[in-house]
């Protein structure tokens, strides 16, 4: 029986799977290379973990799972996989640090070619915050508001072609925001506290229109003549809360991820301001502490210095 004539259920949902070759095919060679580089690399099998289960592994089951399977079905799945692709997957590949990974297996050669395009100015201005920020807050609005939307589910070439964008678009976000890897230029990382503020309020927003907006896609899902589960408008008020509040609930992690990071540079910092008064202290000429030292007169009031004022006010 086909996912279009089978009610989605909890019990449908853990047993549905979904044959998608292309996406496990991208993923099997991602994952045999970050292996192959780690065992070259000083990256923690902790971070190997991170990349393995967090990033190729819910990849595959946003694709292959009832998440592939209803995604072309159900506007809420789909706004499920949407925010899986876009948000939770690029996370799981950042933390894994697969940047440094393909550095420490590239040799001394190659890490010299590498360090060269990572200081080229299209890699400058690629990782740039605006760049990497703008990029993961509009595409999520041109997918949703324009026919990009149901070209996905028209066609299967636009679709693959679609995931693997969410998934690039997201990686070059928590790479250039997390700066676990070499990066071309970092950045402090109150600056993205801040930008974490203004998408939020981005994605509440994206939420609220298509809560409230048009039909999306309203032909192609009327024509699957669905019998089960929720209205077409409810299905989108649903799929809308997914976006919202899922993407929401998704960035927590990133967000504490960030905080500790804060937190990290400005100890950092502190211990670099205390190593230069020390090294000022050290320099400063050892009679300028005798208490006998003539201490220089305080600089005279702006009255003081008027000979006119001076002689009212001094005698």
């Amino acid at each position: 029986m086909s996912a279009l004539h089978e009610p989605l259920t909890v019990e449908t949902a853990l047993v549905t799977g979904h044959l998608d070759l292309a996406t496990i095919t991208v993923c099997l060679v991602v994952l045999a290379g970050y292996w192959w580089g780690w065992r070259r690399s000083t990256v923690s099998v902790g971070r190997g973990v991170a990349f393995t289960v967090l990033g190729v592994g819910i990849w595959v089951a946003s694709t292959s799972s009832f998440v592939g399977a209803y995604a072309d079905v159900l506007f809420w799945v789909r706004a499920l996989q949407v925010v899986l692709l876009l948000l939770v997957v690029p996370f799981g590949l950042a933390s894994g640090m697969p940047i440094t990974v393909l550095r420490d297996a590239l040799g001394t050669s190659g890490t010299h070619r590498f360090d060269v395009a990572l200081a080229s100015r299209f890699a400058r201005v690629l990782t740039y915050p605006a760049v990497a920020s703008g990029l993961i807050l509009v595409t999520p609005w041109l997918f949703y508001l324009t026919g990009w939307y149901e070209a996905v589910l028209r066609g299967t070439a636009v679709d693959v072609a679609t995931r693997l964008l969410f998934v690039a678009v997201g990686f070059l976000y928590f790479y250039s925001r997390l700066q676990l890897d070499p990066v071309p230029r970092r950045f402090p990382q109150v600056i993205s506290l801040v930008i974490t503020i203004v998408e939020t309020i981005g994605d509440g927003a994206l939420g609220v229109v298509i809560w409230q907006g048009h039909d999306i896609a309203h032909g192609y899902y009327a024509a699957l003549e669905r019998t089960w589960g929720p209205a077409l408008r409810t299905d989108q008020i649903i799929g809308a809360g997914v976006l919202w509040v899922l993407g929401d609930v998704v960035g927590l992690p990133f967000l504490l991820t960030l905080m500790s990071r804060f937190t990290s540079d400005e100890k950092v910092r502190a211990t670099e301001i205390d190593a230069e008064l020390d090294a000022a202290a050290a320099a400063t000429p050892s009679g300028t502490d005798h208490p006998d030292a003539a201490v220089p007169d305080p600089p005279a009031l702006w009255w003081e210095a008027d000979p006119g004022l001076k002689d009212r006010f001094t005698r």
